[in-house]
């Protein structure tokens, strides 16, 4: 009989070298690539799985903070998940990914968030589809915006502006996240034969945005990659696509991330700009009290939702729950009539506002009388949430 499966955190640099082997294999990595990944994770944040003392799999925990309604909540982003494959179909995953959330519980942290390769095994630990992770392409000559309303500078890849420019953002766009240190040196890493080109929109004493890209030769056609942008006003909207425009004597086309409804669009002339691809990341409500309460409600609502959660891995997050929301911020107990009965794992779609109520009652995710669902509807919004960065 097999002995138990055991995590913990590494230790040495040789288990570094074990565990960034396994993940080449996982994804196909260049030698080496791993090894670097597992580093600038930290040690401290990268957990491995045994079996028999042997390595067998791994996974990466990034703390950071994503924006909800205005308000900033603690989260665990899930990245780097690979088990070596004379071990997959064991139970292995299953059993790293059980451990890794009842630690984040045990952590204080309120929600977490990762990218699916596959969705079964997540929902397996309560984790569900919350929002999008979009790439967008157009052809530059299709922009059409050719009023610059404002100033665009060539600044330093390493200017301090970009961070709190992107904060302004960030809290307006449900998903965001509050990036961890890890976050913005992905954004500044090139990749091979890659040069990036940073600017920002308005003056160096009052920016209201900013843009950072490459440019690329693919096949036939000549990319700029919008890496990372921010526009805070409609003037640096105007001047971001203005300025993309002008480019079109020498690249084809235009790639950027953006909402899968974005209202960057909206500016267009027409509808030139057309979605290259579309996933959809996973959240998991960790801790229901917290989650409920620190993020954002509309600050005009008065109500309260009488909830009703089942939790098979987080007992605490099981049972009957009052939400009473005044002044944009919630409040939670324990306790109440229960009306709207879900799993932990439909919490999340509710809380993102990626899908309705509605939509999801239709779904079978949740059950409630129809107080219950204007008063979910009210308090969760169905909206577009999004995230700009992959982990």
């Amino acid at each position: 009989m097999k002995s138990k499966f055991e995590c913990s955190a590494i230790t040495t640099s040789e288990e570094v070298k074990q565990i960034a082997t396994i993940l080449e294999q996982c994804f196909i990595s260049s030698p080496g690539d791993e090894e670097i990944y597992v580093n600038s994770i930290g040690l401290n944040n990268f957990r491995v799985i045994r079996q028999d003392k042997q390595i067998i799999g791994g996974l990466a925990t990034i703390s950071q903070g994503q924006w909800w309604g205005g308000q900033c909540v603690s989260m665990t982003g899930i990245g780097g998940v690979g088990i070596a494959p004379e071990y997959r179909g064991s139970g292995a995953a299953l059993h790293m990914m059980q451990h890794t959330v009842k630690e984040i519980h045990a952590s204080g942290v309120a929600i977490s968030a990762l990218y699916p390769a596959t969705q079964k095994l997540y929902r397996k630990v309560g984790y569900e589809q919350a929002g999008s992770f979009c790439s967008w392409e157009i052809p530059t000559e299709s922009i059409q915006i050719k009023e610059k309303s404002l100033p665009v500078i060539s600044i330093p890849n390493d200017s301090g502006v970009f961070y709190d420019l992107y904060s302004k953002q960030a809290r307006h766009i449900d998903g965001y996240l509050d990036r961890n240190p890890v976050i913005w040196k992905l954004i500044f890493k090139p990749d091979e034969q890659e040069k990036f080109y940073s600017y920002v929109i308005g003056s160096v004493e009052d920016p209201q945005g900013y843009i950072i890209f490459s440019q690329h030769h693919m096949q036939n056609d000549s990319i700029l990659r919008v890496k990372d942008w921010v526009v805070l006003t409609p003037a640096a909207a105007q001047t971001f696509w203005s300025f993309l425009f002008r480019h079109s004597s020498q690249i084809d086309k235009v790639r950027w991330r953006g909402s899968v409804v974005d209202p960057l669009t909206l500016l267009l002339p027409e509808q030139a700009a057309k979605l290259r691809y579309s996933e959809l990341w996973m959240l998991r409500i960790v801790d229901v009290i917290k989650a409920l309460s620190l993020r954002g409600y509309h600050p005009n609502l008065k109500i309260e939702l009488h909830l009703e959660i089942e939790d098979e891995l987080i007992p605490d997050n099981s049972g009957k729950f009052i939400l009473t929301v005044a002044d944009g911020r919630g409040k939670v107990i324990k306790g109440g009539r229960g009306e709207l009965k879900l799993h932990i794992s439909a919490l999340a779609p509710l809380y993102s506002g990626l899908y309705s109520p509605q939509q999801l009652q239709i779904a079978g995710k949740i059950s409630a009388p129809e107080g219950a669902i204007f008063a979910a509807t009210q308090l969760f919004p169905s909206v577009s949430p999004w995230m700009a960065d992959f982990f």
